[in-house]
């Protein structure tokens, strides 16, 4: 790929206490380029339990002189963090799409959103407020306030790898929490670089380490006692692990789970519109997005009419690096991403979907982790590939009767992260938002894409906790007290 900027050696390393230091079982893993994996972008980290009990240490003595700053003062500190954010987005962009994937603009886009969430955030410092109440006795002052829970852990995933981290450290570090982030093994240069950027803010030693790694270093944080909660962004599975591993010491948790998102078009749909939304939500960012559009459920009515203006505009896309111009869809991930999507759709057509766009891997003369955007007609409703999630761009076909149906097909997975209907009657409109079982919902729009000061969460399998980018969000950072003042 053209994006060659130097990665600092500094980067390679953990962020313990204000200093880059490596794990100190000198492992470390390569960070690959899925679009070309003969680019090694560098050989980052591996953290053990030590590692990160040096991360916990230092955040918790770093917590009390945090706090008593206030959130004021800290908003501030968070203010230049997102000026120094801003003046760097194109080495952000480029990390993201060397080391993620998602094409330039995307990137891009990535960066916009973070800046966006960051400074929402640091708005809401000014409005972290309590309330004051009646009191049932003369001369008393009855008032709630906030304080912080303490040292917190943030597991962030892949596919926002700028995004998600800012979401969890600014209202981290804005509630006088202090924080160990621990990134995915497969995007380390971009948190690394986030937290160089809190670093030249000002942000003092230990209130934000970084500690790169896997498994181990995320059971070790999950599992050390001084941790007050984890906000955790990932698979189901790995959620349910953090729940349990928790439980016996009522660890608070905050998880974002996964999806299986439907976009519903009825008979009296806007086609064209449905289809620009259904091309944008199913493979924008190769569809690597928990609210990504991984369902179609469309009126018998209209379905062939529909196909008729996706089929040619899946077919048409151009599969590329990130960093080609006119490339309309990158690379997944990895090899366990690539080889899970391949699976799907040969276990799909092997229980009768039809294969309308794509099907298998697109070799580009380049080692990378290619998948054609695959579109599958005649998908049974109750079928692996309409139930569990796939994270690629495969989207499933589903006919329906009518709009009961739809909800009632809609509904039937585990997951409630997004919901989308397209339908002209205004009444079905508002019936689809009280019928939804999803957290994120949208009518005649992409199903993707929620504004930055909207709450972020999902329904049934796919969150539990309080949501992000919301006001919510102190409901985890912070608890609330209580205090009855006689004068």
């Amino acid at each position: 790929m053209s994006l060659d900027f130097k990665v600092q050696a500094d980067h390679l390393l953990n962020y313990v206490d204000g200093t880059w230091t490596p794990s100190s079982g000198g492992q470390t893993r390569p960070n690959l380029n899925p679009a070309d994996t003969n680019d090694v972008i560098g050989e980052f980290g591996e953290s053990v339990a030590a590692d990160v009990t040096a991360a916990v240490d230092a955040a918790e003595a770093a917590q009390p002189a945090w706090d008593a700053i206030g959130p004021i003062e800290r908003a501030k500190v968070l203010t230049k963090a997102a000026r120094l954010i801003e003046d760097r987005i194109e080495d952000f962009a480029a990390a993201i799409t060397r080391e993620q994937g998602k094409r330039l603009g995307e990137a891009r886009g990535e960066v916009t959103r973070g800046l966006a969430i960051l400074e929402f955030h640091v708005g809401e410092a000014r409005r972290m407020n309590g309330e004051t109440t009646a009191a049932e006795e003369p001369r008393t002052v009855v008032l709630t306030f906030r304080r912080p829970i303490g040292v917190v852990g943030l597991i962030t995933p892949w596919n926002f790898p700028l995004t998600i981290p800012i979401w969890k450290v600014a209202p981290a570090l804005l509630s006088g929490c202090t924080a160990v982030l621990k990134p995915s093994p497969l995007t380390p240069l971009t948190a690394a670089l986030l937290v160089q950027a809190f670093h030249d803010a000002g942000v003092p030693a230990g209130v934000l380490n970084l500690v790169q790694g896997d498994r181990e270093a995320g059971e070790a944080l999950v599992d050390d006692a001084r941790v007050a909660g984890i906000s955790f962004t990932g698979s189901l599975p790995v959620g349910q692990a953090i729940n349990r591993a928790g439980a016996g010491r009522l660890l608070r948790t905050q998880l974002e789970l996964g999806g299986k998102n439907a976009l519903i078009v009825l008979a009296d749909a806007d086609l064209d519109a449905a289809c620009d939304a259904i091309v944008h939500g199913a493979y924008g960012q190769s569809g690597q997005r928990c609210s990504a559009t991984s369902r179609i459920i469309v009126d018998r009515a209209v379905h062939d009419e529909l196909m008729a203006r996706l089929v040619p505009r899946v077919r048409a896309m151009k599969i590329g690096p990130g960093d080609q111009p006119d490339a309309d869809i990158g690379p997944v991930v990895n090899d366990e991403r690539h080889q899970a999507c391949l699976r799907a759709i040969e276990q799909a057509v092997a229980d009768g979907a039809e294969l309308l766009a794509g099907g298998g891997a697109a070799e580009l003369g380049t080692p990378g982790y290619f998948v054609q955007p695959t579109l599958l007609d005649q998908v049974a409703w109750d079928s692996e590939l309409a139930q569990e999630e796939v994270f690629g761009p495969v989207l499933s076909v589903i006919t329906c009767d009518g709009y009961d149906d739809a909800m009632r097909i809609s509904n039937s997975v585990k997951y409630g992260m997004s919901g989308t209907i397209f339908t002209q009657n205004p009444t079905l409109m508002f019936q689809a938002l009280q019928d939804f079982q999803a957290g994120m919902l949208h009518v005649n729009r992409p199903g993707v894409g929620a504004y930055s000061h909207l709450p972020h969460m999902g329904a049934k399998a796919s969150q539990l906790g309080a949501p992000e980018c919301s006001p919510d969000v102190w409901n985890f950072y912070t608890d609330l007290r209580s205090a009855c003042i006689r004068y």
